[in-house]
């Protein structure tokens, strides 16, 4: 099922998804996008427009995902976030570097394989050695900084589209110029077996009026916090986190659940263990990446929609709540009524959820045992 707003970066469905200790993270300055002067001018230029419109945007920190590393103990499945097209799968014993959708192995017959599958995609090295794996990790994601004034001018840009020809061009990877920020999302289940959906309000600046899933962003400024590292979010920097990698990933599986808590006003005690399913990527803002979940919660349907009406932090960032059967959900494709409500990053976490079909993570660890 092809949609043009919406692609699949990476997904996890040999193991249903995977849980926190199975991620890791790679972090250097390296994985920044890179710039040049006019390029930030036109980035301010926009920023200042944006800022006479709607004065209460906010300029925050935010993670940028260059690219990713997995090691796979049977197959891999990735989708190029280009052209849509399913590359070949990679034998058990190989690892796997992914930038910007372009798959990298170590073994240079495995490069060859791989260039003669995908004459189209630019294969350009990749910027450092992969991170030290950690016992039982599988997947690494190498991040850098960016903030949401950089994404505004140049994913949201009126110039993206040269934005992408430079890249391309200049570095070799069409995203090089680009924010890329790194966004979360849920797939939030009840214990009744109902979806949760909300539908966005007209005032958000994007996808207004479109049913969306609760989702945000992983944020800079709170591991930096829980660190004891006080910065304002202009004065951020990676070297702050660089120690304590492990935090940042703490904060990628926990800020999906406090999305959850604000977005929905349902209790964290209520969220099961966050399930990444994988990364999608959304067209609609020149390819921007979000880590989808899978969580299971012990409310029934109708105590969430009790208490989404109570409203939580960010009742204002929405005006209903919807609900959708696994079964429904499961069925769901570009002929349904309902995809054309969907928002991109909604559209991305339903696929991602139809091909990894996600479940308990206790269950699940049970039987790998």
């Amino acid at each position: 099922m092809m949609d043009p707003e919406v692609s699949l970066l990476l997904h996890c469905a040999h193991w249903k998804g995977l849980l926190e200790n199975q991620v890791q993270v790679e972090l250097s300055d390296r994985f920044n996008r890179r710039t040049d002067p006019l390029l930030e001018q036109h980035i301010n230029q926009v920023w200042t427009e944006r800022l006479s419109k709607e004065p209460w945007l906010f300029n925050g920190a935010k993670f940028r995902l260059h690219s990713f590393f997995l090691a796979s103990p049977e197959h891999l499945n990735c989708f190029r976030p280009d052209c849509g097209e399913q590359q070949g799968c990679v034998a058990a014993q190989d690892c796997v570097d992914i930038i910007n959708g372009c798959i990298f192995q170590t073994g240079a017959s495995a490069q060859e394989k791989m260039s003669q599958s995908s004459p189209t995609c630019s294969h350009s090295k990749s910027q450092g050695a992969a991170a030290e794996h950690h016992p039982g990790s599988l997947l690494t994601l190498r991040l850098g900084l960016t903030c949401y004034k950089d994404y505004l001018g140049t994913n949201w840009s009126r110039e993206v589209a040269e934005l992408r020809r430079r890249g391309q061009e200049e570095f070799g990877d069409p995203l090089a110029l680009l924010a890329q920020p790194l966004g979360v999302g849920a797939v939030l289940c009840t214990r009744d077996g109902q979806v949760v959906f909300i539908r966005r309000s007209q005032k958000v600046a994007e996808a207004g009026g479109l049913l969306d899933i609760p989702g945000g962003h992983p944020e800079p400024k709170a591991v930096c916090e829980r660190l004891g590292e006080a910065a304002g979010e202009e004065q951020i920097s990676l070297v702050m986190m660089q120690q304590r990698p492990d935090a940042v990933v703490s904060e990628l599986f926990s800020s999906v659940c406090a999305e959850i808590r604000d977005e929905v006003n349902i209790p964290l005690r209520s969220l099961g263990a966050p399930v990444l399913m994988g990364v999608a990527l959304n067209h609609t803002s020149a390819g921007r990446p979000s880590a989808e979940f899978y969580i299971s919660c012990s409310l029934s349907s109708d105590e969430v929609r009790k208490l989404y009406w109570k409203g939580g932090a960010e009742a204002n960032e929405s005006t209903d709540v919807v609900f959708l059967s696994t079964t429904e959900v499961k069925q769901l494709n570009r002929s349904s009524p309902l995809w054309s409500e969907m928002c991109p990053s909604a559209k991305g976490a339903m696929l991602l959820y139809q091909m990894v079909e996600p479940g308990d993570p206790a269950k699940q660890n049970r039987e790998e045992r």
